[in-house]
């Protein structure tokens, strides 16, 4: 699969974050559609399964990147999701992925700390979609 076939769905309540974020996976290649919170993505994932989700984890609600990641696997079980967020820095608290117990109720491929680097992003993506990058 080529970038320019692959959507990638981005979810943040910030929209100049949205924005930026926007603009380095379309750099990437690949197409994008966004959504500036739960409710409307929960809509849009009706209507398109994307390939990719990039999500905040605190929009309308504190946990509403949770809620989201859940929602869009529950759908679709073989999107892998990122999950981009500030929490760590801004309330000391950090998740780990990585652990079973985690695993269980944290639905997200991948958590990137934002401030992400475009380097360390397009290795993500490219990673969790299965692809080379040719540089």
């Amino acid at each position: 699969m080529k970038p320019e076939n692959i959507t990638i769905l981005i979810v943040d309540d910030d929209q100049d974050y949205l924005f930026q974020l926007q603009a380095k996976v379309r750099q990437f290649g690949f197409n994008t559609i966004t959504a500036d919170g739960q409710r409307e993505a929960e809509r849009l994932i009706e209507k398109v399964k994307p390939d990719l989700a990039i999500v905040d984890l605190m929009m309308e609600k504190e946990d509403s990147g949770f809620i989201l990641c859940y929602k869009i696997k529950k759908k679709y079980p073989d999107v892998p999701i990122i999950i981009a967020t500030g929490v760590a820095a801004e309330t000391g608290i950090a998740f780990d992925i990585h652990d079973e117990s985690n695993r269980q109720w944290i639905k997200a491929d991948r958590f990137l700390e934002k401030g992400i680097r475009s380097e360390l992003l397009k290795e993500e993506i490219f990673k969790l979609l299965s692809l080379t990058t040719k540089e």
